[in-house]
């Protein structure tokens, strides 16, 4: 395993910097290709790609092919910076494979529901005090 021989910060800020420029790359290349489709296309697609990436850089890790140095820049940053929608897909592929079904659902709606009604109360917030 190679070493980076970075702070741990440098390496979650590089990477995040590299993932928020392919996210927002996607969201201006995708929506020109498909006009006039009203599904946010980039989203999804930066979802999953960085779903993929961190699944295969979790994988890794955990099979020791790659260092910690490699897991924070990949994994926290790159993927971080180009969706944290990542991260919750992992942590709850790994309760699934725990052995722990309901404790992956119960994640999964607590994400989808709080996370909505998140938005809406910070959406509301701002509107009602301007």
């Amino acid at each position: 395993m190679k070493q980076l021989f970075l702070h741990p910060a440098m390496l979650v800020f590089l990477g995040g910097g590299t993932g928020s420029l392919l996210r927002y790359g996607l969201g201006q290349w995708l929506p020109a290709m498909l006009s006039g489709r009203p599904f946010p296309l980039a989203i999804l697609g930066a979802n999953m790609l960085a779903s993929a990436v961190l699944g295969a850089a979790a994988g890794a890790f955990a099979s020791r092919l790659i260092g910690n140095d490699l897991r924070l820049l990949i994994g926290v940053g790159f993927c971080g910076g180009l969706s944290t929608f990542s991260s919750f897909s992992v942590d709850t592929l790994l309760l699934f494979q725990q052995g722990r079904p309901g404790v992956a659902l119960l994640n999964i709606g607590l994400n989808v529901v709080l996370c909505l009604l998140a938005s809406a109360a910070g959406f509301w917030a701002v509107l009602t005090n301007n």
